[in-house]
């Protein structure tokens, strides 16, 4: 054992270890990086992407909303559209009850007769 420490020292002694140590840097390993692109790649696609699509389909939905649709809201209310503002839609929910409601807060707008076969 103290043959392998003598000639380990005399190695640093002679100058190998500044060899070593202005030795190349080892090259980036891109493979290490791929693992975390692909599981980017699969969130934007199974989780992102379907997310945007739908909030884009609300936005529009919400957008056409006009008087007479027949709606559903977000706490389960369903209505009728009877006056539509900015931000806001007044539905009726029974015969001369009405209340308003946000535009965002409508969920799905059903067709036309399905609040009477309720």
């Amino acid at each position: 054992m103290n043959a392998v420490r003598t000639t380990l020292a005399s190695l640093l002694a002679l100058g190998a270890g500044p060899v070593l140590a202005n030795a190349p840097a080892p090259a980036f390993d891109w493979a290490g990086l791929l693992p975390m692109v692909v599981i980017f790649v699969l969130f934007y696609f199974m989780l992102i992407r379907p997310q945007m699509k739908r909030a884009k389909e609300h936005k529009q939905m919400i957008d056409a909303l006009q008087v007479g649709d027949e709606v559903v809201t977000g706490g389960g209310v369903l209505g009728k559209v009877t006056k539509v503002a900015d931000a806001y839609v007044t539905l009726e929910i029974a015969k001369d009850t009405r209340i308003v409601v946000q535009r965002s807060s409508i969920q799905t707008v059903l067709p036309k007769g399905s609040i009477a076969s309720v």
